[in-house]
């Protein structure tokens, strides 16, 4: 899970690093709720839309919970018919400050734009 032995620094400017290369990417620095959009497109899988807005929500559903699944919280249990995602929890996410859960969600998207880098280069 988290990495005990990183310091907060560390942290900070790995972060800063995925940030300078998504504005590089995209022409803009995204917020969190923008990123967990993009996770979610990517783990649908079927372009960029147009969405709706409740299937905005349900992609952010589906990047949270596929951020989390690196850590054994949730797994994939299956997918519809219309190739969408379906998670199950597996342990409850602890309960947690604001600012906790603003940095767990952070090092869970910095492992997964890691894990995406190693899989296409």
């Amino acid at each position: 899970m988290l990495n005990p032995e990183e310091t907060e620094a560390q942290f900070e400017q790995r972060w800063w690093e995925l940030m300078n290369d998504l504005r590089e990417r995209f022409g803009k620095k995204p917020d969190l709720n923008a990123l967990l959009l993009l996770i979610g497109v990517q783990e649908l899988g079927q372009g960029g839309g147009p969405f709706t807005k409740e299937q905005k929500q349900d992609l952010m559903h589906i990047a949270t919970c596929r951020l989390f699944s690196l850590s054994g919280y949730y797994e994939l249990e299956s997918v519809d018919e219309d190739g969408w995602p379906h998670f199950r929890l597996l342990k409850p996410v602890p309960f947690s400050t604001l600012k906790e859960q603003e940095r767990m969600l952070k090092w869970h998207m910095l492992e997964y734009f890691q894990e995406m880098d190693r899989l296409n280069g």
